[in-house]
C-alpha cells in the first residue's frame, strides 16, 4: 500500500507557558514532533507533509530532511482545516484515483495516514496495524481508556463506527461511552479532499472538525475499521508541562524495561534517562541517575556507577565507569577505570587498561594502553604512549590563546606531579620529569628533566607582627 503521511503541528500550546512552539519541546532529548516523524519515515512512506503554524521557521529548522514537505496553517481553524493545507502537497493521482497499481506507476498514495506532532508514542506496529485495517477503505485508531474526559468518543450501532462526537458536543450518555478517537487515521487519499470540502464549522468551537469525515465516508459507503492501541499511553498527547513530564516518565519506563529484559541489570528502572539510543553487551550494570546521549554503546560486563554522564560514547568489555564521572564523544578501551568525578571531553581515545582518575580531564588526546593519571590533571590536544604515569596536578598547556599545539608522551614516561607541559613539547619514552617542573622544550628519552628554582632557607626571616590598635 503506497501511503502518504500528514503530521499536524500548528498547535501553540499555550498551557506550556513558553514561548517555543508546543511540538519542540523535548522528550527523550528530541522534539516531541521529531518523535513522530521518526515514527512515519519507519513506514516508508511516498511523502511526509508537516502542517505548522505557531513557531513558524522554527518548526522547519528544528526538523528537516529531504523526504519532508511543510504547509503552514494560519489561522487555525481546527484538525479539518489543517489537513486541508496539507492536500496541495500530497501525492494523488491527477485524475483524483489513487489505487495500488497506479500508486507503483505514478507515486501517487492510495492511502493518507494523520497524525499529531504532539503525540509522540504510539509504536510503529501499531501504526501498521492502522494502515492494514485501512486497505479496504478508512480506519481509525482508538483506544479504551478508564478516564476518558476530553477525549473524543466512538459512536458506533450494531458494532459499527457511525460517527465521532467531541467530548465539548457529547451527550451525557455519549460521555460514558469509553472507547475514544485517538485522532490518528488512515483514510483514503483520492476522497480525502472532497471530504474536507464539505465540512462545516457550525460548533461549538467555530472549527472544522478532521473527524467529521465519518459520516462522509459512510454516505459514500466506505467501510470504517478501527485498530485498537495496545496501551493507552500511545494515544496520549501534550498540552502542558504536567503531561509532558508524565509521558516521559513512561517512556524512559518502557526503555528501561526494554533494558532489564534484555538482561541488563538496573539499580533503579526509575533513575535512568535514555535521551538517544544506548546498546549494551551481557552482564552491564548500570546505577542510579545516569543519563546516556546521543548513540551509546557499552560492551560486555562494564559497570556504569551512580550519577554518570554519557554521550555518543563507545566503550569497550570490562571497564569500569565510578560515580559522577561525565564523558562526550569518547571512546574508552576494555578494562579500563574511569573516575570518580572523570571527565572525558569530545576526540578522548582510551586504549585498553588505562585509569583516568578523580578530577582528570581529557580532551582529544589519545592515551595508550596500561597508562594512567589518577589526580586532577588535564590532559588536552595529547598524544600519550603506553604505561605513562601522569601525576597529580598535571597540565598539558596547549592554548596559547589563538591557537591550540600539541603535547606527545613516549611510552613508559613517568610526569611527575605539578608539572607543567608547554605545547609544542615532546616527551621522550622514558623519561622522567621531576615534580613541581615546568617544560617548554623536548626532554629527551629515558632521561631526569627538571626545572626549578634552588630552595633557599632565609634564617633572618621573622614573620609579621600585628600592630597595636
Amino acid at each position: 500500500m503506497s501511503l502518504n503521511v500528514v503530521i499536524l503541528a500548528a498547535g501553540q500550546g499555550k498551557r506550556m507557558h513558553s514561548a517555543k512552539p508546543k511540538v519542540l519541546h523535548p522528550l527523550a532529548g528530541k522534539p516531541l514532533l521529531q518523535h513522530v516523524i521518526d515514527a512515519a519515515r519507519a513506514l516508508h512512506p511516498a511523502r511526509i507533509v508537516v502542517v505548522y503554524g505557531h513557531g513558524g521557521e522554527a518548526v522547519r529548522e528544528a526538523v528537516k530532511g529531504d523526504d519532508l514537505v511543510f504547509a503552514k496553517q494560519e489561522p487555525q481553524l481546527g484538525t479539518g482545516h489543517a489537513v486541508m493545507q496539507a492536500v496541495p502537497q500530497l501525492k494523488v493521482a491527477a485524475d483524483g484515483t489513487a489505487n495500488a497499481a497506479l500508486g507503483a506507476a505514478t507515486g501517487a498514495a492510495d492511502t493518507t495516514l494523520i497524525l499529531y506532532g504532539d503525540v509522540p508514542l504510539t509504536a510503529i506496529t501499531t501504526l501498521k496495524s492502522l494502515v492494514g485495517a485501512a486497505s479496504g477503505g478508512m480506519a481509525i485508531l482508538t483506544v479504551a481508556l478508564d478516564d476518558p474526559s476530553g477525549y473524543g468518543r466512538m459512536v458506533r450501532e450494531n458494532g459499527k463506527i457511525t460517527r465521532i462526537v467531541e467530548h465539548r458536543d457529547a451527550t451525557e450518555a455519549e460521555r460514558a461511552i469509553r472507547e475514544i478517537n485517538s485522532g490518528i487515521m488512515a483514510v483514503p487519499s483520492a476522497m480525502l479532499a472532497g471530504w474536507l470540502d464539505k465540512l462545516s464549522n457550525k460548533n461549538s468551537q467555530g472549527e472544522y472538525y478532521l473527524t467529521d469525515i465519518v459520516p462522509l465516508a459512510l454516505a459514500d459507503g466506505v467501510t470504517i475499521e478501527s485498530a485498537n492501541a495496545p496501551h493507552g499511553w500511545e494515544v496520549l498527547g501534550v498540552n502542558s508541562r504536567a503531561q509532558l513530564a508524565e509521558l516521559e516518565r513512561i517512556h524512559q519506563r518502557n526503555l528501561a524495561h526494554a533494558l532489564l529484559e534484555q538482561g541488563v541489570a538496573l539499580a533503579d528502572p526509575a533513575r535512568i534517562d535514555i535521551r538517544g539510543s544506548l546498546a549494551c553487551g551481557q552482564d552491564v550494570s548500570i546505577d542510579v541517575n545516569c543519563v546516556f546521549e546521543g548513540d551509546v554503546v557499552l560492551g560486555n560486563d562494564i559497570v556504569i556507577g551512580p550519577n554518570c554522564v554519557l554521550k555518543n560514547v563507545r566503550i569497550k568489555a570490562g571497564t569500569r565507569i565510578e560515580a559522577f564521572s561525565h564523558l562526550e564523544d569518547a571512546e574508552v578501551g576494555a578494562h579500563c577505570r574511569i573516575g570518580p568525578y572523570a571527565r572525558l571531553r569530545p576526540g578522548a581515545q582510551l586504549d585498553e587498561h588505562v585509569h583516568i582518575g578523580n578530577f582528570v580531564e581529557v580532551k582529544k588526546s589519545v592515551i595508550g594502553a596500561g597508562s594512567k593519571a589518577n589526580h586532577l590533571a588535564y590532559v588536552g590536544d595529547s598524544e600519550v604512549g603506553k604505561n605513562v604515569n601522569i601525576g597529580a596536578g598535571t597540565i598539558t598547556c596547549n592554548y596559547d590563546g589563538v591557537n591550540k599545539f600539541k603535547t606527545i608522551i613516549g611510552d613508559g614516561a613517568f610526569i611527575g606531579s605539578d608539572s607543567t607541559l608547554v605545547a609544542p613539547v615532546t616527551i621522550g619514552a622514558g623519561a622522567y620529569i621531576g615534580a613541581g617542573s615546568t617544560i617548554t622544550k623536548a626532554a629527551p628519552a629515558a632521561k631526569l628533566t627538571l626545572t626549578r628554582a634552588k630552595q633557599l632557607t632565609v634564617n633572618a626571616w621573622l614573620p609579621p607582627k600585628k600592630k597595636l590598635t
